[in-house]
């Protein structure tokens, strides 16, 4: 039998309250009348009522008489958590909700010099013979994270890096002139994200998108990647990528949001 855990004499009750109207709305539950937030929360009417307009006097909620909603000033609640944290540390959550999603090995980096960093990473399976961990590097030009990242390079600073760029041919499909690479990255760069097939390492594929600094700028990359064997034809390549695309795209919006909200 489970021991209920009773909140101790520091407990207070009426904050938890309070805040249980706060979560009581959501994407589901937007606007809401007093009776369903009291049915949502299990608090009386009465209860309800008195949170909900110490909530309206104090800003954090808004109402017309009939429904509530909350307002922008909730955000603020976050921003301390938010602005304390570093970049591996927002991220890591959300692989961890992506990877649990698509069932596949997920991970984060930023470029250093001609090489890309994992930064955090998630993994259900080990694809690659190298294992992978915080602070594994490999070249950029031969990874999907790594053409996001040189994609997102000032101009000046990406012809930097082609000019010394040295093409080591790591699988017989690796990216093989610096004409090709150039090719490719302004393709990632118009579409928005990046398909790497076996160029690192026979049997792996993967796909990235870009992390977005407050000012557009790219901060980081995220990427799914699987077995080859998973997805031998071109067609089943193709529908691979389509599922996991958009999850991709709206994990990396989460960190590119809370990036936003630090500044």
């Amino acid at each position: 039998m489970t021991e209920t855990k009773l909140p101790g004499d520091q407990f207070v009750q009426s904050l938890a309250r309070g805040l249980a109207v706060i979560r009581a709305f959501d994407a589901d539950n937007i606007s809401m009348t007093l009776s369903e937030v009291s049915k949502r929360t299990g608090l009386t009417r009465a209860t309800a009522r008195r949170f909900l307009h110490t909530l309206v006097d104090l800003g954090y909620v808004r109402t017309d008489g009939r429904v509530f909603e909350l307002t922008a000033l909730v955000l603020q609640l976050g921003y301390s958590y938010l602005a304390g944290q570093s970049l591996p540390q927002l991220v890591q959550p959300v692989l961890e909700e992506l990877s649990a999603e698509l069932h596949e090995s997920t991970s984060a980096s930023i470029l250093d010099g001609g090489e890309i960093v994992y930064i955090a990473r998630i993994h259900t399976r080990r694809i690659m013979t190298v294992g992978i961990s915080v602070g594994t590097r490999f070249p950029a030009y031969a990874t999907s994270m790594g053409r996001v990242l040189l994609a997102g390079l000032p101009p000046l600073e990406l012809e930097e890096y082609l000019a010394k760029v040295e093409l080591r041919p790591l699988t017989a499909k690796t990216i093989g002139t610096v004409e090709a690479l150039r090719a490719e990255l302004d393709k990632v760069r118009r579409q928005g994200w990046s398909l790497v097939d076996q160029e690192l390492e026979n049997g792996l594929r993967s796909v990235a998108v870009p992390i977005l600094n407050p000012d557009g700028s790219v901060a980081a990359a995220l990427n799914m990647s699987m077995q080859a064997s998973l997805a031998d034809s071109t067609v089943d390549l193709e529908a691979a990528v389509a599922t996991a695309l958009p999850k991709l795209q709206a994990a990396s919006a989460k960190v590119t949001d809370a990036l936003r909200a630090q500044h």
